[in-house]
């Protein structure tokens, strides 16, 4: 189903651009590093290009200029970003090595059975932006609303698009229709944002499930119809589009979001120094704007912020996964 999508959405140019800007800021650190200072190694669970890549370099700039360190960006996707998670679970705890990660941490905890590690003893320094889950269908459907797109499809099979098996999206889709609306539905998985979105707007498929940043250019500029908004107050990048509570789905919150992590055992005066200098930067008005040009909102908070976030993370997926029964070997 994916041969023939091929174009390019708006959010992905633009994150690949912010991607380049961040990667040449980062490579130029090395010339005012401080001596002896060590490398700080930022690995990614993500191929580049996406959005907590081009997060981990975008802060990972700033971060390396704050701390006089060279700071680099690894890449090493894999098994649903558990193989970076992993290695950073097994790191020395010296501060040098940290995990850039998604909601894929939490929902993977319960999603998988045998992945050698426990992720709540990752020690969360920041959780940097958040993005809101969003349903959307192409603007030449029929229905204007959630309750239209339920209505009409009623007694058929409801296909929805997402990034792929496993994340966040599929997980949101699947207890919506199941639990929430009643209804049957079958997930259609992608390789990736770009080609889900492609899938609907090309009309192979009714409905995409995805986070805001994956498509907020396609929603704002009217080529997707947003039909519900996973979050407790409306998103100002898509003000027209009603939350779940407004639709009669009261309660239904998904984000994804992107944060920092330490290996289990760095010290705690460790880990508050990274959350110092990541929450200043992201204060900052250059990473504000770069951060919502990706469909993101910064936030803001010390370590025990960030601490109870997941804490409200790992029972939010725990509930969704096991309700839903998936499960990965």
């Amino acid at each position: 189903m994916t041969g023939g999508i091929l174009q390019r959405t708006g959010a992905s140019a633009l994150i690949s651009a912010l991607c380049l800007f961040s990667a040449t800021a980062l490579s130029t650190q090395s010339a005012s590093a401080q001596a002896g200072a060590g490398q700080l190694t930022l690995l990614v669970g993500f191929a580049a290009g996406g959005s907590a890549d081009s997060i981990a370099r975008i802060v990972g700039a700033r971060l390396g200029e704050k701390l006089g360190r060279n700071v680099v960006v690894e890449n090493r996707p894999g098994a649903g970003a558990n193989i970076a998670t992993k290695t950073v679970v097994q790191a020395q705890p010296d501060g040098n090595t940290l995990l850039v990660t998604t909601a894929a941490l939490p929902i993977n905890e319960t999603l998988y059975k045998n992945k050698g590690f426990s992720a709540p003893s990752l020690m969360p320094i920041s959780i940097v932006a958040t993005t809101p889950e969003v349903f959307a269908i192409n603007v030449d459907d029929k229905a204007k609303t959630l309750s239209d797109f339920v209505t009409q499809n009623k007694g058929k099979e409801i296909h929805f698009a997402t990034a792929g098996i496993g994340t966040g999206s599929h997980i949101a889709g699947e207890y919506f229709f199941k639990f929430l609306a009643k209804a049957n539905a079958k997930h259609i998985p992608f390789r990736g944002g770009p080609d889900a979105t492609n899938a609907v707007l090309g009309g192979h498929v009714p409905m995409v499930i995805s986070s805001l940043s994956g498509f907020a250019a396609q929603v704002a500029g009217g080529k997707l119809r947003g039909l519900a908004v996973a979050t407790e107050a409306r998103n100002p990048v898509i003000k027209d589009v009603p939350t779940f509570g407004e639709v009669g789905y009261p309660g239904f919150t998904s984000l994804s979001w992107v944060g920092f992590f330490a290996p289990p055992g760095t010290s705690k005066d460790k880990v508050a120094e990274y959350n110092k200098h990541i929450d200043d930067i992201s204060k900052e008005p250059a990473i504000v704007e770069k951060l919502k040009a990706l469909g993101f909102d910064t936030m803001n908070g010390g370590v025990p912020v960030a601490e109870a976030f997941m804490t409200k993370e790992y029972a939010h997926w725990k509930k969704l996964v096991e309700a839903l029964e998936l499960r990965i070997d």
